[in-house]
């Protein structure tokens, strides 16, 4: 269809790095054409800790996307969290020109620019601008100013901060294995494009992704951003735990977290064992499920506590009547929806992409939401690799933008036409 765009995502995780090549139609349906999932290396918590070893992970993930797709990728819009992740919120004034009367999409972008203007550290960034609501001549919650008759535009934003060093480090990783950046997008902010309905967005919802390293939080009231954060313990705290407590290997503690790991111990059979290989054993031995289950169940309740700490924090806590919203990878335990509910206090669900077609066995999960949900916010934003193949296309690669450039305004989600 003419109406489609490629675009590509790059999920640049703790665990896993995932390349999709995506076509993308107007009404947000994607149809996946290339995929390219790698173990990653050379990560810890969200964030480079060796950039050679983490280009090469990106670099294996590109190559099996082009190899599936027939494309060569040339940019993407690559997903970011860890802890140097920050959010502040921020107002901006632009006085509008009485010979116009009615405000335009400029003047938005005036203000949003005052907004910005916020006193940051040297070594900090900005990484989005979010608007949540405009004031126009003292008229307050107004969500979209474009077209009215006024004076006076106050915009109160939510201004999201990454930490220099660490964005530079994971262009530099996407750069060197051959890709240019589109944008950076904060990890559930793409994953809230598959996960979240426009009911919850106005309703008031939290999307937890949880993923390997950090659990990335944001936090949707009538229809846009109100706060986000990171929380640096993930699911490789899970594997740890069981590894540690049942003396297993790392891959061991893993395999039977996922095969066999369930957050909620009284819904299982006291008797039922499993058969695992522990250290310093010639021959495998048995545990009850049961204690698996006890220790998945300590870590899940203390994510879902630091969550709630965070939003009594944040002052939202009692805004969130769509409840919680579950993605990442650790979103696919076995009942954690119910641990999440529990411990919360608020109505729970497990988010997985939808509105997909094409190369989906592996990625209908709630592990690859922000992969998928960086192809829907691709396709809404304005930037080259979003248009056209020039995403993914048999042309030249073209070089990425410098970073102090990639600036995600979310004009284009919050402001329609």
């Amino acid at each position: 269809m003419s109406s489609e765009r490629i675009v590509v995502g790059l999920d640049v995780g703790t665990t896993k790095v995932c390349t999709l090549v995506g076509e993308v139609g107007t009404g947000g349906a994607v149809r996946i054409i290339g995929i390219g999932i790698e173990p990653a290396q050379g990560m810890h918590k969200g964030t480079v800790v060796d950039v050679a070893l983490a280009t090469e992970a990106v670099r294996a993930s590109k190559r099996q996307a082009e190899r599936t797709s027939g494309y060569e990728i040339g940019r993407a819009f690559v997903s970011i969290a860890g802890k140097h992740i920050n959010s502040i919120n921020s107002q901006g004034v632009a006085g509008l020109n009485p010979n116009r009367g009615v405000v335009s999409a400029e003047d938005v972008e005036r203000a949003l620019e005052a907004a910005r203007a916020v006193n940051l550290q040297h070594n900090r960034e900005v990484l989005h601008v979010i608007p949540r609501s405009f004031t126009l001549d003292g008229q307050e919650g107004i969500h979209n100013p474009v077209g009215l008759h006024a004076y006076r535009l106050e915009v109160e934003a939510h201004i999201i901060t990454a930490g220099s060093s660490s964005l530079r480090n994971l262009e530099k990783c996407v750069n060197d294995a051959g890709l240019g950046v589109d944008r950076f997008v904060l990890n559930p902010l793409a994953s809230a494009e598959v996960a979240l309905t426009d009911a919850e967005r106005e309703s008031g919802v939290v999307v937890v992704d949880i993923g390997g390293g950090t659990t990335d939080l944001a936090v949707f009231i009538e229809g846009t951003v109100w706060h986000t954060a990171v929380i640096e313990v993930g699911g490789s705290h899970i594997t740890n735990d069981v590894a540690h407590v049942l003396h297993l290997p790392t891959a061991e503690a893993e395999r039977i977290k996922i095969d066999d790991g369930n957050a909620l111990p009284e819904e299982i059979n006291p008797d039922d064992i499993l058969t695992v290989q522990p250290f310093g054993e010639d021959l495998p031995t048995q545990i009850l499920r049961y204690d698996l289950a006890r220790i998945i169940e300590a870590r899940v309740e203390e994510i879902f506590s630091m969550v709630t700490q965070e939003l009594k924090r944040s002052g939202y806590d009692g805004l969130l009547p769509a409840g919680v919203v579950l993605t990442g990878g650790t979103a696919g335990l076995r009942n954690i929806r119910h641990s999440a509910s529990r411990v919360m206090n608020l109505p729970a669900r497990v988010a997985e992409p939808d509105n997909i077609t094409g190369l989906t066995d592996r990625i209908m999960n709630p592990a690859y939401a922000t992969a998928v949900g960086l192809l829907r916010f691709g396709n809404r934003v304005d930037a080259p690799g979003a248009r056209g193949s020039s995403g993914g296309s048999r042309r030249p690669k073209r070089e990425g933008p410098p970073v102090g450039k990639i600036i995600t305004d979310f004009l284009g989600r919050l402001l329609p036409d």
